[in-house]
Order: C-alpha cells, then sequence, then structure tokens
C-alpha cells in the first residue's frame, strides 16, 4: 500500500498529515523531525511497527513537500 504524506512550512514550524488516514497531522520546528512524527503516528494507527515502512522523497512544490510511504498491511 502507498499513502502521500504532505510536509507543508508555515512561518513557524512544519505541518505534516496523511489525508488518507483521518486525523494523522502533526506538528513540528523542523522538517525531519515533523516527518518522524507522522511516521510514528501513522504507525500507530495502521497497527504496525515503523520499521514495516519505507519512506520515498517524490517531490517539491514551493513550501510543500511530498513523500510516499510504503507498507504492506498483512
Amino acid at each position: 500500500m502507498v499513502v502521500d504524506i504532505i510536509i507543508k512550512k508555515a512561518i513557524d514550524g512544519y505541518s505534516a498529515e496523511i489525508p488518507s488516514i483521518k486525523g494523522c497531522e502533526s506538528w513540528a520546528h523542523d522538517e525531519e523531525t515533523a516527518l518522524d512524527k507522522i511516521i510514528e503516528l501513522a504507525s500507530f494507527y495502521l497497527k504496525l511497527s515503523k520499521d514495516k515502512f519505507k519512506i520515498d522523497r517524490a517531490r517539491r512544490e514551493e513550501d510543500i513537500v511530498i513523500y510516499k510511504l510504503i507498507f504492506h498491511k498483512t
């Protein structure tokens, strides 16, 4: 399964969300921490270990970075 992680740069930090998982949103002062937090949340929501995820940086648009979160739900 592949879902998008969207990280947006704001004045005060970075917000991260996985639109296809309701309520899976996070905020941090830097992009890497925002990404780490959203992966931890995805792990909780999907009931999967974080080591089951693969992350691929897909593209960047101005203040938005889109990653692909790849995993197998068994």
